[in-house]
């Protein structure tokens, strides 16, 4: 390992300390690299303006650290376990391509500003990113709701057939989950959406560092004001990113599940698409439905980071070492969601249902409730009707001869059978794209 950027001389620090100490920083780095060498640029042009270096100086330490990024990019350079960190890496990089120069980058900052804007950058597009698949699987949802909106399928509550309901209605509820998933994680977009950079360890450094500046050249809508706090929203803002995640890994484990449930022999309702299933390595007779079963895993995954965080950040106020573990778990919970949820808009656009055996699942006691309340608009207090609807249940004598389609057709409760409201969850995804920066799509 090189030696630390905060040597002073003397006797070399204990190996093993260091290795402890480092853990697995250097690899987890390579992820959050790029976003140092983009903030430490920034940092120089800030530094340029307030004095501190030279145009001429500014100049050559932007172009090393592009060229370090390009380096890194096309895997010239590896970040290894030779530095203890990406921060490191970047300021020896700099001093042995330009001396004395590159030993100015840091003036100004900490590791602790430094790998806080690396974070703070990454969780900005990650949230960004979630934003767009929820939007994207909402988008999937709703194309297949309206294709579908008469299409008849049993009702469960309990796991118990209840009602009948429709294959568009089944959509329509999972594609209404993500547009609030999206609505979340762009609120946790906007509370990360400030810069930290130019607090260094905490507490400020003696210079009119041009902080504003340099967050916006970052793309930040605002500057986080307090270094203490800066340093106390390690994690926290994490924590409340992860949150969002968790959200959007709820739904997808509910409507994984959904779909492995009606996959089921014993339900038939869905074929999953071939892509998206394997074969057992002893039963040739078997496809297993692995990609909706590994879906519902996520929020475990989310979770379990969710649960390291908070457990990391019961500290006082300032900089904590302990802080340093916090990068792994949103690292890895962030990529394994992001991954899995990338996969459910094509899943939802490609599964097939059996309309034949969804119908024939809804037997006449389901029309129960419509005959209650069909009773009860006649003029029959409502529990009377009840019990008058389940006992002509009992002989289906009230209740045979009715289509699935009536009943659809006659629940016109708003965001009922007959009046999904695909047409406001259009345009709440609409306004959503928009929102995000995407075009309005359906």
């Amino acid at each position: 390992m090189t030696r630390p950027i905060w040597d002073k001389g003397g006797a070399a620090a204990d190996e093993a300390m260091q290795r402890f100490c480092a853990a697995d920083d250097v690899a987890l780095d390579r992820e959050l690299f790029a976003y140092d060498v983009r903030a430490s640029m920034a940092h120089v042009g800030g530094l340029a303006r307030i004095g501190v270096l030279t145009e001429g100086e500014a100049a050559s330490l932007v172009e090393g650290l592009a060229r370090i990024g390009e380096d890194f990019a096309a895997g010239r350079f590896v970040l290894d376990a030779r530095f203890e960190d990406g921060h490191s890496a970047i300021e020896h990089l700099l001093a042995e391509q330009l001396g004395e120069v590159g030993r100015k980058v840091h003036t100004g900052r900490s590791r602790n500003d430094q790998v806080l804007v690396a974070a703070r950058l990454w969780l900005k597009e990650r949230l960004g990113a979630l934003v767009t698949l929820c939007l994207s699987v909402a988008g999937a949802c709703l194309t297949r709701a309206r294709g579908t909106a008469g299409v008849p399928m049993p009702g469960y509550t309990h796991l118990q057939r209840a009602v009948p309901s429709s294959l568009g209605a089944f959509f329509a509820g999972h594609a209404e989950a993500f547009l609030d998933d999206a609505e979340t994680a762009r609120a946790a977009w906007s509370r990360v959406d400030q810069s930290p950079l130019g607090t260094a360890a905490g507490y400020g450094v003696n210079l009119p560092l041009d902080r504003s500046g340099v967050a916006a050249e970052l793309g930040f809508g605002r500057v986080q004001i307090s270094p203490i706090y800066a340093q106390n929203s390690r994690g926290k803002l994490e924590l409340l990113g992860l949150g969002a995640l968790h959200q959007a890994s709820l739904d997808v484990r509910r409507m994984a599940w959904d779909l492995s449930l009606f996959a089921t022999a014993e339900f038939g309702f869905v074929r999953l698409p071939d892509a998206y299933t394997t074969g057992s390595s002893i039963m040739p007779n078997k496809r297993n439905p692995d990609v909706v079963e590994l879906l519902r895993t996520l929020p475990a995954v989310v979770e379990g980071a969710m649960a390291e965080l908070s457990a990391i950040l019961s500290l006082p106020s300032g900089y904590h070492r302990d802080l340093q573990a916090t990068k792994g778990p949103v690292l890895r919970a962030f990529g394994r969601a992001l991954d899995g949820l990338a996969l459910v808009p094509a899943l939802v656009a490609h599964v097939a249902f059996d309309e034949a055996r969804m119908r024939g699942a809804i037997d006449p006691t389901m029309y129960a409730t419509d005959r209650a309340v069909e009773l009860a608009v006649g003029g029959t207090p409502f529990r009377d009707a009840y019990r008058q609807a389940a006992a002509e249940m009992t002989g289906t004598a009230g209740l045979a001869g009715r289509t699935p389609e009536q009943s659809l057709g006659a629940r016109v409760s708003p965001g009922g059978m007959g009046a999904l409201g695909l047409d406001q969850l259009a345009a709440r995804l609409a306004a959503l794209q928009v929102e995000a920066g995407g075009a309005p799509s359906g």
